[in-house]
């Protein structure tokens, strides 16, 4: 199988671990090398590993984006430190500059990939890596003998640590010239401790006699002027020693030239209108300043296009004013702009073809986004994107209404219909709210709450409040071990939806080839191709459980469910975005086809994000409002939460287990025939325990050693609740009264996970406990630990798990809540979420009673 090397980020740093994927195709050598290479460098070290990285040119081998956005932090440390201009003489006395460094982080915040712990990222957490890696290089310059320079030219030919020369470019708006240009060079701390930056002129008189220590300070002036002819001739001529006027002519060569000044290592203070490039000229679209005349994914858009020259608004007569102008800087409307001929005149040829191609229709609300996302509009107005950039920009209205749609804490209350039965919690309230407001709109919506939130009451607060004002049907599809989960939660909260099942294992109510009958109507994936009428009809809501399950769109289920018609469909998954890109397309092209483009055009967009990762930010943008996604770890979440999360698990019996299940009852209905007294109670309580053992699996009842994943649906379910685990590389408890069972459960979620877990019973020596339980609460990923309800009940501290599941139920709740307890107690530092199963018409359902 193909490793894929990846990166946890955690509150206290990152982790790493190993994604399985597909059989690999062909070997791959050098990425496999550098994985393993990368993977023990930081294990035995991860600052010091880190820092390392930061000074290499390593090949990125198709390293996956999080381990490519770790490098990628690692390289900005580098850049930060290769920037300071105090390091030549305060070497390790040299801080970690925070302030200098608190832009960079900020947006290398934006710049990160969809990745395990996202919710962790932020600029604090980057700025702490970074100070570990800084620690690293004042205890490694602290032991060094020769200059700073000398120090990075050791670590890499390459590197060039700025220079203490500083080049400063300002407007001049009171004096003669309209610019200002000084070269200054960074001196030691004053007595406050300020590192002092004199004009260059004063190292003349501070070096004079020691022609050697100027040259040295000027090494990166030197270095420039070799491919820079105006600085060359700044130097050659002395004026690089004072302060000079530049005109407009001489401002521009000089901006022209800063980035080469950098690369040679000069500190270069410019314009801002320079350095965010705004310079540039384009044509701008702006959609949706008005409101449009119907709602819907077809519903067009207003639009606006205009002209921009360094991001102002121009006209078709200005920009030909400018036109006349020679190329160079030119001022307009109180900034200063680029003039070039080229590129304007571009900019003008796009901008007619651009207001006669849009006259003949308008876009979509998928449309504008796409073209925000892909950058599609250039195609569409036929620009040149290498010399004239298309933008698009969200009007007024649909500005507005984005921003409402991805701040689903300001949407209305709403009330839940007719005799439901929960109080919705106030982020559940929340999110039904936006789950309204996406309806109203016509756009389909993603609710990606995360495990153990409930996002099962939202959509049913939702089907009941559209039932109870007399409304249209609902189709859900789940996959079958969920249908006695849905069964039981309506029942539970909204017991007047009427609900019908399709499926095999139940029998066909009225209605069942026209959807009347009842409100709800529950099949699976794999039976939607056989009830050919569900597509003949168009539905008010369709909603996917597990809608991971169509993250492959050219598997028969998915091409099943994208033939389903529906005014408004929702998606609900707790594991979206997590890893795979892919699947996050193929979610959205079933919720609102078009958003993120064709499948090919979403391709190129992913690949140019290994070179351009600013387009991960605006990936989150798009997807924003049609994705509802709280974590445990929300502050705005938590507060509404118990700190113990307990739930009902349902699963529905195999076929192999119902015949089983049903031939013991009839044993036991004829042997209470034939005994009475204590044997009547002892038949009593041995068939209770058997049929426990078949609600686990039919193999722990007959002794068998096969355990079938298909023959229980206890281990179907446990298979879906521990797959979204690991996207998320949580850790889980699986606890179960039967030692005999361990090792099977041990075995089927060492598949799941794929990972080795551990396991603890009675059996287990206490010498080997302690070892499982360190392992457990270690560093290194250890995804699941099997225990005996007995032996793991008492004296273990287990607070490395984020979940819980009993899998079979004991007669005392105590005994459950004292192992629950293993996670859930002093240390735990994260919410636990308890899973009960309970095997649907069952001895387990009266237990649980």
């Amino acid at each position: 199988m193909d490793r894929e090397l990846m990166v946890m980020i955690v509150p206290d740093g990152f982790r790493l671990d190993w994604e399985v994927g597909k059989p690999d195709a062909g070997a791959r050598p050098d990425r496999d090398a550098a994985q393993e290479a990368l993977f023990a460098r930081l294990s035995e070290d991860a600052d010091r590993g880190l820092y390392d990285c930061a000074f290499e040119t390593m090949a990125q081998n198709d390293l996956s984006p999080s381990v490519t956005y770790l490098l990628f932090l690692a390289a900005e440390y580098g850049r930060i430190l290769l920037h300071l201009d105090t390091l030549e003489f305060l070497r390790d006395r040299a801080g970690f500059p925070r302030e200098e460094a608190d832009s960079a982080a900020q947006g290398s915040v934006l710049r990160a990939p969809f990745l395990v712990g996202a919710e962790y990222l932020d600029r604090d957490w980057v700025l702490r890596l970074w100070e570990g890696m800084h620690a690293v290089f004042q205890a490694e310059i602290r032991g060094f003998n020769g200059s700073a320079a000398e120090y990075f030219q050791q670590k890499n030919p390459a590197l060039h640590p700025v220079g203490r020369v500083c080049f400063h470019l300002v407007e001049n708006k009171a004096g003669e010239a309209p610019f200002a240009f000084l070269a200054t060079y960074s001196s030691r701390r004053d007595e406050a401790g300020r590192t002092r930056h004199l004009p260059l002129q004063n190292a003349l008189q501070e070096f004079r006699g020691d022609s050697g220590r100027l040259l040295q300070l000027l090494t990166t002036v030197h270095r420039a002027r070799t491919t820079c002819s105006f600085l060359a001739a700044l130097v050659d001529s002395g004026e690089i020693f004072q302060p000079l006027g530049f005109s407009a002519d001489d401002a521009y060569a000089f901006l022209k030239e800063v980035e080469d000044y950098e690369t040679a290592g000069i500190v270069c203070r410019i314009p801002d209108w320079w350095k965010v490039k705004t310079r540039h000229v384009g044509v701008e679209i702006a959609m949706g300043d008005k409101p449009p005349a119907m709602v819907g994914e077809e519903a067009l858009l207003s639009f606006r296009v205009r002209l921009a020259v360094g991001g102002l608004e121009v006209s078709e007569e200005e920009l030909q004013a400018i036109l006349a102008q020679s190329e160079g800087l030119a001022y307009l409307k109180g900034r200063w702009v680029e003039v070039d001929h080229a590129k304007l005149r571009e900019a003008l040829s796009v901008f007619q073809k651009a207001m006669t191609d849009t006259k003949r229709h308008g876009f979509t609300l998928a449309e504008a986004m796409r073209f925000q996302l892909l950058g599609q509009a250039e195609r569409t107005v036929g620009a040149d994107t290498a010399s004239a950039a298309v933008t698009v920009l969200q009007g007024t209205w649909l500005k507005d209404l984005m921003q409402r749609l991805a701040r689903p804490r300001e949407a209305t209350a709403v009330e839940c219909g007719e005799d439901f039965r929960a109080e919705l919690r106030p982020y559940q309230r929340q999110g039904l709210g936006w789950l309204l407001a996406m309806q109203d709109l016509g756009v389909g919506a993603c609710l990606a709450d995360d495990m153990g939130l409930g996002k099962t009451v939202q959509v049913l607060a939702l089907i009941n409040r559209m039932r109870s004002a007399g409304g249209g049907k609902t189709l859900l599809v789940v996959p079958a071990s969920l249908i006695s989960n849905w069964e039981s939660e309506v029942a539970r909260f909204a017991p007047s939806i009427r609900v019908e099942v399709l499926h095999p294992s139940r029998k066909p109510g009225s209605g069942a080839d026209t959807g009347d009958g009842a409100d709800v109507w529950i099949t699976t994936y794999g039976m939607l191709s056989r009830y050919e009428w569900l597509t003949k009809k168009t539905w008010e809501i369709l909603v996917l459980d597990e809608a991971q399950a169509v993250k492959n769109p050219g598997t028969a289920q998915a091409k099943a469910v994208r033939k389903i018609s529906a005014r408004f469909r929702v998606a609900m998954t707790g594991t979206p975005i997590e890893n795979r890109l892919g699947d996050l397309w193929a979610l959205f092209d079933f919720l609102d086809k078009g958003l993120l483009g064709s499948r090919t055009e979403f391709s190129t967009f992913v690949k140019r994000l290994k070179t351009d990762a600013s387009g991960y930010a605006r990936l989150r943008q798009v997807i924003a409002p049609f994705l509802l996604r709280r974590l445990k770890t929300d502050r705005a979440v938590i507060s509404d939460l118990p700190e113990k999360i307990e739930m009902k698990t349902y699963s529905s019996l195999s076929k192999r287990q119902a015949a089983l299940y049903a031939g013991l009852i009839e044993e036991l209905r004829v042997s209470l025939l034939e005994v009475d007294g204590i044997a009547r109670r002892g038949v009593v309580l041995s068939t209770l325990m058997k049929c426990k053992q078949i609600c686990n699996h039919p193999d722990q009842y007959l002794g068998q050693g096969t355990y079938d994943a298909a023959d229980s649906g206890k281990f179907e379910r446990l298979r879906e609740i521990c797959a979204t685990i690991y996207e998320k590389r949580e850790r889980v408890l699986v606890f179960t009264q039967f030692r005999e069972i361990t090792g099977a459960l041990q075995s089927f979620l060492s598949e799941v996970f794929h990972h080795p877990g551990l396991v603890l019973h009675g059996g287990t020596p206490v010498p080997k406990r302690r070892d499982i339980v360190a392992a457990f609460q270690g560093d290194v990923y250890v995804p699941f630990l099997v225990l005996s309800l007995k032996a793991g009940g008492v004296g273990l501290n287990l607070t490395a798990a984020a979940h819980v599941v009993h899998f079979d139920r004991w007669w005392n709740p105590a005994v459950e809540n004292q192992a629950t307890d293993r996670a859930f107690r002093i240390g735990q530092k994260r919410n636990v979420v308890v899973h009960k199963f309970v095997a649907q018409g069952t001895i387990e359902e009266r237990i649980d009673r």
